[in-house]
């Protein structure tokens, strides 16, 4: 019984990306989800409510989907090959989804997004401060962090737009590449260097971008909570 109503919602929900995929902005009507889905509307508001809530599903199991690639990678020992293969595995996952990927990034509520988008940038945070703790980037991880993903996404759709035929996978290399180069210190130390280049060299601010991430993974108990948050805020502002 329960892979029944599996099947059913998996269906309704690939059908409504589908349509929201190819309708260009314009409407679709719950008629045709559920005929593309092969089901009668009743079945639409017994799992969903309404369409509205069948179109929010969307966005929420398209990203589960997604998060369920990028949990699948256990993390290595350097953090910044694998933000390099987490760029990969998106540009892959949106080529591989391209009706789910469409509605997840590129039908959006202004000022609205699903839960499961933050824990997506939370993963990418996580893999920007242990290098950050490391002394390897130029970029605080709050600031690079969204200016990854945008890049990233960017990349995706703009991949997704054109016919597979023309398709350039290599602009996403590079575009990866000098993000990278720009995020991460030159002169960092690593097993696998990504390339010249860089942020800001100032070590003041490396270090300082060092120490925040560190303070991350535990507070000083020798310092009182409100110095701990001066001690933050001072760290911020010497890593811009």
């Amino acid at each position: 019984m329960t892979e029944v109503v599996v099947s059913t919602k998996a269906k309704l929900l690939e059908a409504a990306a589908r349509l929201l995929a190819e309708s260009n902005g314009a409407p679709i009507t719950t008629r045709a989800i559920c005929d593309l889905a092969a089901v009668q509307a009743p079945t639409l508001y017994h799992h969903f409510g309404d369409k509205q809530g069948l179109l929010d599903a969307v966005v929420a199991y398209g990203f589960e989907r997604y998060l369920r690639v990028k949990r699948a990678h256990a993390p290595s020992e350097d953090p910044i090959e694998d933000i390099r293969s987490g760029w990969d595995d998106h540009v892959e996952f949106a080529l591989a989804n391209p009706s789910f990927y469409a509605v997840m990034y590129g039908q959006v509520t202004p000022g609205k997004r699903p839960a499961a988008a933050a824990d997506a940038e939370g993963l990418l945070r996580s893999l920007l401060t242990r290098a950050a703790g490391r002394g390897r980037l130029a970029v605080a991880p709050e600031a690079a962090a969204p200016l990854i993903l945008a890049a990233n996404v960017g990349v995706a759709l703009a991949l997704i737009a054109t016919p597979p035929d023309d398709r350039d996978v290599t602009v996403s290399d590079r575009a990866r590449d000098a993000i990278l180069a720009y995020v991460v210190r030159a002169d960092a130390s690593s097993g696998a260097e990504l390339a010249d280049g860089g942020g800001t060299e100032n070590p003041v601010a490396v270090s300082a971008i060092a120490l925040h991430a560190a303070l991350s993974a535990g507070e000083p108990t020798v310092l009182e909570p409100n110095e701990v948050a001066l001690l933050r805020d001072w760290l911020r502002r010497l890593s811009g």
